[in-house]
């Protein structure tokens, strides 16, 4: 079908094959070469982190974080159960049980009312996950931690170019991690990055990241050799991908517009069906200053989701629904637990619709989502 309005399209910006180009020219096709290091400055000079490593995927940044905080057996971690399985898996890999809290109602960020009394003896990290590009309540979340001696690690996968209370995602908790998929804002095909705000910890995220080793101080000239140090593997990006990224970068304040004024369109067009009853539009509380990473809709609770899907896809609409709760899934009835009642998680999980969002969709394509959408839900 010739108008056919993909979910995702890759945006390029037109320098990645020049700077691809350009690494292999140097012969310095292998990890921290000097794209790595311009992606490394640009984050963190952008997050204001303390130490930023591009890894070969946001899953590998999260299981950085697990390392980083000697997770043992039996460790519990806070999280979400609406999440992706990477944010659960990376804390499962060391043996820690991940313990299921709900959502807030209205930007399905974790609940951070219902965080202290998931809390036990046991429980050694908080992991708000900042859903959409809109930041979770982080002031109360990191007191919370704070009193109990916990560590915050963000999943920030949806989190470039977004901030809370001006202080950009994965500045604010001791670990973040980012995400580059191609589904993302900012992408390089797979990639992610740690960022590290606890200096106490940046040493060992180099010495981790590097196979254990301290590869990164030998070649630094700190070390006369480098060794096995520590438990560790290799998170390293080849420098082909940092050339991507930094072509990416360098064009990220671009990009981050485009999708806004496209993610307001939609916020416009989509108010009368909101006003009819139809569905209901995200809500960005003002604290926060989202990047459009997604624009999607919640259905009424009697709406026929699947119908809803099919009639758009009928009319070469690419749209979908997102997670499937981690509690019900069976590796998560498995590894980890419920704290509450998860009824928010649930509900929204089933109504929700992801609109079609990618830098250079045109409002024309946007208006005829709206109108098919209106159809199906009109009935």
């Amino acid at each position: 079908m010739s108008n056919r309005i993909e979910f995702n399209r890759p945006f390029m910006t037109g320098k990645e094959l020049e700077y691809i180009a350009k690494a292999k020219s140097g012969n310095k096709l292998a990890g921290d070469g000097p794209f790595t290091r311009k992606c490394h400055e640009w984050l963190e000079r952008t997050a204001g982190c303390d130490k930023a490593l591009l890894t070969h995927s946001c899953t590998a940044a999260l299981e950085m974080a697990a390392l980083l905080l000697d997770i043992e057996p039996g460790d519990e971690i806070i999280m979400p159960s609406y999440t992706f399985v990477s944010t659960a898996n990376a804390f499962v890999l060391r043996g820690g049980v991940p313990v299921f809290v709900d959502i807030r109602e209205d930007t399905l960020n974790l609940d951070e009312r219902l965080v202290e009394s998931a809390i036990t003896p046991r429980t050694r990290a908080i992991v708000p996950v900042h859903y959409a590009g809109v930041a979770c309540e982080m002031d109360t979340i990191l007191s919370i931690a704070k009193k109990h001696g916990l560590k915050v690690v963000e999943d920030a996968a949806q989190g470039v170019m977004a901030s809370y209370k001006g202080r950009p995602l994965g500045s604010i908790g001791e670990l973040a991690a980012y995400s580059f998929h191609e589904t993302k804002n900012i992408i390089s095909g797979e990639g992610g990055a740690l960022l590290v705000n606890d200096p106490a910890l940046a040493l060992r995220a180099e010495i981790i990241r590097e196979k254990g080793t301290d590869r990164s101080r030998f070649f630094r000239g700190e070390v006369d050799k480098y060794t096995w140090q520590e438990v560790g593997s290799s998170f390293l990006p080849s420098e082909l991908i940092a050339a991507f990224l930094w072509a990416q970068l360098e064009e990220s304040k671009r990009i981050t517009d485009d999708r806004l004024a496209i993610w307001e369109n939609y916020h416009t067009i989509l108010e009368p069906l909101e006003t009819e009853g139809l569905l209901r539009r995200p809500i960005v509380p003002e604290d926060c200053q989202h990047n459009a990473h997604m624009y999607y809709v919640l259905l009424p609770e009697d709406a026929d989701r699947e119908k809803v899907l099919g009639l758009l896809k009928s009319n070469g609409i690419s749209s979908v629904f997102h997670y499937v709760p981690l509690h019900s899934s069976p590796a998560g009835k498995r590894f980890a637990r419920i704290s509450g009642e998860l009824n928010v998680t649930v509900s929204h999980s089933e109504r929700l619709v992801r609109l079609p969002l990618w830098a250079g969709l045109k409002i024309e394509q946007q208006e005829r989502v709206a109108t098919i959408l209106a159809e199906a839900l009109r009935g």
